[in-house]
């Protein structure tokens, strides 16, 4: 599953109308709100059933009916009972207004959506041109950037991103790949397949998806990058009330092995004292009980993934590695609270002891850390 957001005016439109036409789409089935308002221009094919339309490109496009969760669920019974051919993927398209959050927790709180839907990526689209302004003016803009796995820079045929705009999307999340609309390299196939795992080998890929050594550029040039651009941006960067000033992304890295129930009391603290501060959370964990098995995690605010637990480490680095996306929580404070639970608590305590083999309490966890 895909979700394509981005603030008002942006350009969803034009671009899924580009991307829906490409081979690699071939098998995948869209949610938009209203038909009417994003304009496909594709030749609708056929209406299969109320609601759903098949595009030329062999694509299924359906609308919003109730909430997300039940236009999800209406997918999956209509392929089960053989009304509707399967797909390989779905691409969600949110209103311009939306924080992308509360539409990724759909999936990854519901029980059973989680066992059929997998989230690949967040492509969040950018409009050159008023980009910044719409950054330092709406929340939601900056949640939007903050929680993306591509960016997408649209109507650079217009105006090329400023440095301002440029520095502002690497403060705002470094270990996004940004693309640009217009110059070809946003195509599906670049837009997707944004997760842990290499969709043809079906092997993890932690760097590339983890990306913590843009987070260490980031956080080395931080204070010192936004003072390169014009007289317009540098104004922009020091205005007090601008949204995404407490912004940071930084990372946590450790060599020690950390216990299932250190583990669990340090994220599921974090989690619930000050999820709505963390916009987006990933890692890689070497547990004391399976230092050979790494788990993974990736949370948005205060809802996390089911952990997944690796067969073996993908390469030679054998670190834990936590890379953050906070606003309004600083990184001394995450560490110390790290550090607290993972090196200055004994792993044979008999709380901590008694929590090993205990369900998981952190929002959206299913199971155990076994």
């Amino acid at each position: 599953m895909s979700v394509i957001t981005g603030f008002l005016g942006a350009g969803k439109t034009t671009l899924l109308n580009r991307i829906l036409k490409e081979p690699v789409l071939e098998n995948t089935a869209v949610i938009i709100n209203e038909f009417g308002e994003i304009g496909l221009d594709h030749l609708l094919v056929d209406t299969i059933d109320d609601g759903i339309i098949e595009l030329s490109s062999g694509c299924l496009c359906c609308t919003i009916r109730g909430d997300l969760i039940n236009t999800l669920e209406d997918i999956l019974r209509r392929i089960d009972n053989g009304r509707m051919k399967k797909i390989d993927r779905v691409i969600i398209e949110t209103t311009g207004l939306a924080d992308p959050a509360p539409v990724l927790h759909t999936v990854m709180l519901h029980p059973y959506l989680v066992m059929r839907y997998r989230l690949d990526g967040v492509v969040t689209l950018v409009d050159s041109v008023n980009g910044l302004d719409t950054i330092h003016s709406h929340e939601e803009a900056v949640k939007q950037v903050a929680v993306a796995d591509r960016i997408v820079l649209t109507k650079t045929d217009l105006e090329e991103p400023s440095d301002g705009l440029m520095a502002e999307l690497k403060h705002l999340n470094p270990g996004a790949t940004v693309l640009k609309a217009q110059d070809g390299s946003a195509t599906a196939a670049a837009l997707i397949n944004c997760g842990l795992y290499n969709p043809e080998t079906k092997i993890p890929d932690v760097q590339k998806w983890l990306k913590e050594e843009a987070y260490k550029e980031e956080h080395s040039s931080h204070g010192h990058h936004h003072h390169h651009g014009d007289g317009h941006d540098h104004d922009h960067h020091h205005d007090p009330n601008r949204h995404g000033k407490d912004v940071r992304a930084f990372t946590l890295e450790t060599d020690r092995a950390v216990s299932n129930a250190a583990l669990e009391m340090f994220l599921d603290l974090l989690r619930s004292a000050h999820g709505p501060k963390l916009l987006r959370v990933k890692g890689i964990i070497k547990t004391v009980e399976h230092p050979e098995q790494p788990l993974v995690i990736h949370g948005v605010q205060h809802v996390f993934h089911p952990p997944a637990r690796l067969a073996e480490w993908p390469d030679a680095d054998q670190r834990t590695r936590l890379v953050f996306i906070t606003k309004g929580l600083s990184e001394g404070f995450v560490k110390k609270m790290f550090d607290a639970f993972t090196g200055g608590v004994a792993a044979d305590t008999p709380d901590q002891t008694a929590m090993m083999d205990n369900p998981l309490s952190i929002g959206g966890f299913s199971g155990t850390f076994k």
